[in-house]
């Protein structure tokens, strides 16, 4: 019995610690680079010895590619939760999308510096978790692919939509959106952004005048 109850305590102290390392690494990362940032600074700043880095993590490398995994399954997480609570609201698919574009919103206004590393890398293709990048920025697309192909078979959106574009394009405008404003309009609220986002979902996305 002893044995069986330590073991859920053993993964949580370790489920802990993984995030305090995720939460270094992702703000070293980002304010210096990641061939800048040694496995010592991402210790330091966690409050760890270095061997745990490698306990947990087989290299630097290995726990950049954890860390893109945990962060957009994060933010996949929350807008596949966005859609399903509308969906039990009753509510039509343009307030799915509108929902989705919330909580991205809020995700990205509390992890900045993840989204800020997140996009730098989407930019680069020389890297050895370029593929790992690839598949996880497709989970959190194929979110928003569902909705609108729900959304046509609904009759709420025009057959006419490329699916796969206008997701991709989607997520694309929360995220630059987002970098825009926490970068050069910082003294806008999340409403204020999200309220202008909305906006130009119900007019272009929907066809609403």
């Amino acid at each position: 019995m002893e044995s069986s109850s330590a073991a859920p305590q053993g993964s949580s102290r370790r489920e802990a610690t993984r995030q305090k390392l995720y939460e270094a690494a992702v703000t070293l990362i980002a304010e210096q680079g990641f061939s800048a940032t040694t496995v010592d600074e991402i210790a330091e700043r966690a409050g760890v010895a270095k061997g745990t880095v490698y306990y947990n993590f087989a290299s630097k490398s290995v726990l950049f590619e954890e860390l893109l995994r945990h962060g957009v399954g994060l933010l996949t997480a929350s807008l596949r939760e966005a859609a399903e609570r509308t969906a039990r609201e009753g509510r039509g698919r343009v307030d799915a999308l509108d929902a989705m574009i919330r909580a991205g919103l809020v995700f990205i206004d509390r992890y900045p510096a993840f989204t800020q590393l997140y996009v730098a890398e989407l930019w680069r293709t020389n890297r050895a978790w370029q593929s790992t990048l690839l598949v996880v920025r497709q989970e959190a697309v194929a979110v928003v692919e569902g909705v609108l192909r729900d959304g046509v078979e609904s009759g709420e959106f025009s057959e006419e939509i490329d699916i796969p574009l206008t997701a991709a394009a989607l997520v694309g405008m929360v995220l630059v959106a987002a970098l825009d404003w926490k970068s050069f309009q910082p003294e806008r609220s999340l409403d204020d952004v999200h309220a202008a986002l909305s906006r130009l979902l119900q007019g272009r996305v929907s066809g609403r005048p």
